[in-house]
């Protein structure tokens, strides 16, 4: 899932963090995040800190968290399922088959070229919704992402594994022959 600031707070240990070499310590009533405004730390009733004493301690205090919203919405799921499936070897990257991006990608590219092997690619750069929407469809958080007949293959590491053990060429020559 993508995770975006909201209007919640996660626990941590209280202790003397540095920033920029200025020490400041973690203050000692939670903090709620506006988008609008600047971070404020609303009063604590005793019931909250009370609460907050017998379930974590005195020695931990309340900041600022995350909460995720998913990325993958219906309808991209829907695009995705279409796009995995309209070629046997799909690869999703940075940049294009004639000009990665990352030298990951760029990996990928190659050996797929050296196994002679169609593919198509598609460019995770040029959309964030796609990017962040993938990593939840295939539950893999980087890229490249290669898929062969509609499934997740792998990322670079597990490609390029797959391709010196001799996996990754029987899984494509069965998907050519299919």
């Amino acid at each position: 899932m993508s995770c975006v600031r909201a209007f919640e707070s996660t626990i941590v240990p209280s202790s003397t963090f540095s920033t920029s070499g200025v020490h400041k310590t973690a203050p000692n009533r939670p903090l709620v995040h506006y988008p609008t405004r600047p971070l404020y730390t609303p009063p604590l009733t005793s019931t909250t800190s009370l609460a907050r004493n017998i379930l974590y301690g005195p020695s931990f205090r309340r900041i600022a968290s995350i909460r995720c919203f998913s990325a993958l919405t219906p309808e991209l799921k829907t695009t995705l399922d279409k796009v995995v499936t309209s070629s046997k070897v799909v690869l999703f990257m940075k940049g294009t088959k004639d000009f990665p991006q990352c030298g990951f990608s760029n990996t990928v590219v190659q050996i797929l070229r050296s196994l002679n092997v169609p593919f198509e690619t598609i460019n995770i750069l040029e959309n964030e919704m796609l990017r962040q929407g993938l990593k939840e469809y295939s539950n893999w958080p980087t890229f490249p992402q290669l898929y062969i007949e509609g499934e997740f293959f792998g990322g670079c590491d597990i490609t390029v594994e797959a391709y010196k053990n001799g996996q990754l060429q029987e899984e494509l020559e069965k998907a050519m022959c299919s």
